[in-house]
C-alpha cells in the first residue's frame, strides 16, 4: 500500500513537471490531412485467423480539436492495416490520466496501451507498472529514435516503451527589432555575454520604466535549463551524483539576478503576465525583443502573430565552447502491467511510432516525432509554410544539443526537493552561496537515503 500511494503521488509530481518549460499550449494542426499516416492499406472486417479480434484500449489525453482527429486516423489506419487487432481510444485528461492508469494497474484491469512521460519511464519499471518489451524489439525499430530517448526507456538493460514525441527550447527573437537597433537580424546572440550586449540594445526605456525589454532569461525557461546549459549535463546524474553548489551553477544564478536586478521585478511580473493571454502575447506585441520557448510556440506564432518577423536559433552558451546546452521532455507509448496481450498491444504501440504515422503527427500538429527520420522529413515538408520548416528543421538540429532528465532512481523527486531553493534565490529571500550549498545537502541527502 505505502508503494502504491508513493506512484499515485509521483504521477501528479508528473503532471507539474512533464509540460516543460512552455508557455501558453503546445496544441495546433495544419489545415491540410493525409488519406493515411501509413501509405495505402486494404480494408479489412477486423477479424483473425482464428475468427477472433484482440480488442486493446489505447488511453490518451489528446481530445482537442487540434489533435484528437490525428491520433484517431492513426488508429483507423492501424485497424484497417490487418484482421487481428482492433484499437479503440479512452480519450482521459491531462489532469486525471496516470494516476487513473495507476489504480487500473492495481485493480488488475489496466489500458492495453498509454501514453506516458518519458522522463519517468526508468522510475515506472522500477516499481512494476510497465510491461518489457524488448523480446519484441527488433534492431531496426530501436534504432529509429534518438539516441537519448531510446536511453530513457531502457532500464536493466530491458526496454520499457517506444518513444512517441518530445520537444527542445530555443531562442526566438524579432528580425525587426533587431533591425532597428542596429543588430544584424541573421546574427542572433551565440553566448550570455552576446544577449546580454543585444538586450542593452533592444532595450527601450523612458521615465524610469521599461517600454520594451531586451531579453530576461526566466521568460519562457526555468532556472534548471540555464544550469543544464551552464553545466552541459543535468545537475543530478542517473547515478546520484550532484552538481549544485558548484562554479558553473553559481554563474547561472548571479546572471540570472543581475538580469532581474535590471528590469526590477515589476516589470519582469508585468511581461510574465501578459503571457497568459496569446491575443496580448507580448513577443507578438514587440514588448520583448528575444525569449527562449518550446519550439512549438511557433504555432502560436503561426496562428496569433502572422505579421511579426521573427528568427529562431539554438540557446546561447555560457561561453564560447561550453555548448548551447537545451532541454526537452516528451512521451512514449508503453504497455501497462497486466496488460491482457502484451504482444498485440507491441503491435500497435509500433505502428505509432512509424515512419508514416510519425510524419503525419508532426505534419498536423507540429511536434517533434521520436521518429529521427520523420523527423528529418518533416523539416522539409510542403504541409509547412518557409518559416514553419526554418523552426521544424531547427528543431531536429537541435536534438544534438537537447539532455532529457530521466528521474533518478535514488532521487525520484529530485525537482520537488530542490525547487523551492531555487526560486528562493530568484525570490533575494535566500542568497546564492546559502541556496546552493542547502540544495546541494538536502538532494544528496535524498540520494543517501534512497541507496
Amino acid at each position: 500500500m505505502k508503494r502504491f500511494l508513493f506512484l499515485i503521488l509521483a504521477a501528479v509530481f508528473v503532471l507539474s513537471a512533464c509540460g516543460g518549460f512552455q508557455i501558453g499550449d503546445s496544441e495546433g494542426s495544419n489545415s491540410s490531412e493525409e488519406d493515411s499516416a501509413s501509405g495505402e492499406t486494404e480494408g479489412s472486417d477486423a477479424e483473425g485467423s482464428n475468427g477472433e479480434t484482440v480488442t486493446l484500449d489505447f488511453w490518451s489525453f489528446w481530445g482537442s480539436e487540434q489533435r484528437r482527429p490525428v491520433i484517431d486516423k492513426i488508429i483507423e489506419d492501424f485497424n484497417n492495416s490487418q484482421d487481428e487487432i482492433e484499437v479503440q481510444h479512452t480519450y482521459v485528461p491531462w489532469g486525471d490520466i496516470w494516476t487513473k492508469n495507476l489504480a487500473a494497474i492495481a485493480a488488475g484491469d489496466p489500458p492495453d496501451v498509454i501514453i506516458n512521460d518519458i522522463n519517468t519511464v526508468k522510475l515506472r519499471a522500477q516499481e512494476g507498472q510497465m510491461e518489457p518489451i524488448t523480446e519484441f524489439v527488433d534492431s531496426d525499430v530501436q534504432n529509429r529514435f534518438y539516441d537519448q530517448m531510446t536511453e530513457a526507456t531502457m532500464h536493466e538493460d530491458e526496454m520499457y516503451a517506444l518513444p512517441f514525441n518530445t520537444d527542445t527550447q530555443i531562442l526566438f527573437y524579432n528580425k525587426d527589432l533587431f533591425e532597428e537597433a542596429g543588430l544584424d537580424p541573421e546574427d542572433p546572440p551565440s553566448t550570455w555575454a552576446e544577449a546580454e550586449e543585444y538586450a542593452t540594445q533592444l532595450d527601450v526605456e523612458e521615465g524610469g520604466s521599461y517600454e520594451r525589454i531586451g531579453f530576461y532569461p526566466l521568460i519562457g525557461a526555468g532556472s534548471d535549463v540555464w544550469m543544464m546549459n551552464a553545466l552541459g549535463e543535468n545537475y543530478v546524474s542517473p547515478e546520484g551524483d550532484v552538481k549544485i553548489d558548484t562554479e558553473p551553477v553559481h554563474d547561472t544564478f548571479n546572471w540570472i539576478l543581475e538580469q532581474k536586478n535590471k528590469y526590477g521585478e515589476n516589470t519582469i511580473t508585468s511581461i510574465n503576465s501578459q503571457f497568459e493571454n496569446a491575443q496580448q502575447d507580448p513577443f507578438m506585441a514587440g514588448n520583448i525583443g528575444m525569449m527562449v520557448q518550446n519550439a512549438n510556440y511557433y504555432v502560436q506564432l503561426r496562428d496569433f502573430g502572422q505579421d511579426i518577423n521573427f528568427g529562431v536559433a539554438p540557446l546561447p552558451e555560457k561561453e564560447e565552447g561550453n555548448g548551447h546546452t537545451s532541454w526537452g521532455g516528451g512521451f512514449v507509448a508503453e504497455i501497462p502491467k497486466g496488460a491482457k496481450d502484451p504482444e498485440a498491444s507491441y503491435k500497435f504501440i509500433e505502428f505509432l511510432t512509424n515512419h508514416d504515422s510519425q510524419l503525419y503527427w508532426a505534419e498536423n500538429n507540429f511536434d517533434l516525432v521520436a521518429h529521427e527520420e520523420a523527423g528529418n522529413s518533416a523539416a522539409e515538408s510542403d504541409e509547412f509554410s518557409e518559416s514553419g520548416r526554418e523552426v521544424y528543421s531547427l528543431m531536429v538540429e537541435n536534438m544534438d544539443n537537447t539532455l532529457l532528465t530521466p528521474q533518478p532512481l535514488v532521487a525520484p523527486d529530485f525537482a520537488s526537493t530542490v525547487n523551492p531553493t531555487f526560486e528562493s534565490i530568484i525570490s533575494e529571500n535566500t542568497t546564492v552561496e546559502a541556496g546552493l550549498e542547502k540544495a546541494q545537502s538536502d538532494l544528496e541527502r535524498i540520494v543517501e537515503n534512497n541507496r
